[in-house]
């Protein structure tokens, strides 16, 4: 440009494919495809989880269990079938897993106080802030599994078809509810 301020935009272009759609496709760009075999480099299959920190098993005030070693756990046993753990920081797993279990928590709550709370210092009604800190937890659940879902689907070189534990989660909030 002749001003100086020209160039490529962020975020300008087509988005980017993930390999398995590509190798569908018949790599349509005829562009050597960056596959990384870790299959004849280390045996990966022997890896164990990596053992979630204390934080996500500590007693609640309530005295309740969360569910955040459970989600830790499913959540790591989708991506390593998926071959795709050693790409993936643990403390994401963390965040995600915490994050799912606070707002299983505010649902329950939710469902044991109702939608209306006593104002602290007027005694009128008021909404209950169970419902803001809900809805807080679950918009960074989704932006967290966000995150963990785009490497897996850049990185993964097969389709996948079923539930992921991110779609369980609403399995595990009801439940929750009955008490299992």
């Amino acid at each position: 440009m002749a001003n100086g301020h020209g160039g490529a935009r962020v975020g300008a272009g087509g988005k980017k494919k993930p390999i398995a759609d590509k190798i569908l496709e018949g790599n349509p760009g005829k562009r050597k495809l960056t596959i990384v075999d870790f299959e004849g480099l280390i045996d990966l299959t022997g890896q164990k989880i990596p053992p979630p920190k204390d934080y996500l098993s500590a007693k609640q005030k309530g005295g309740k269990d969360t569910y955040a070693v459970e989600i830790y756990q499913k959540t790591w046993e989708w991506v390593k079938e998926r071959k795709c753990a050693h790409l993936l920081n643990p403390l994401l797993l963390e965040q995600y897993a915490m994050t799912v279990s606070r707002w299983i928590q505010c649902e329950e709550s939710i469902t044991e106080f109702g939608f209306l709370a006593k104002h602290p210092t007027t005694g009128n009604a008021m909404p209950s802030p169970f419902v803001a800190m809900s809805q807080s937890f679950m918009k960074q659940a989704n932006s967290i599994w966000y995150q963990i879902y785009q490497v897996v689907q850049d990185n993964s070189t097969q389709n996948y078809v079923g539930a992921s534990p991110h779609e369980d989660a609403m399995e595990h909030l009801l439940t929750a509810r009955k008490g299992r």
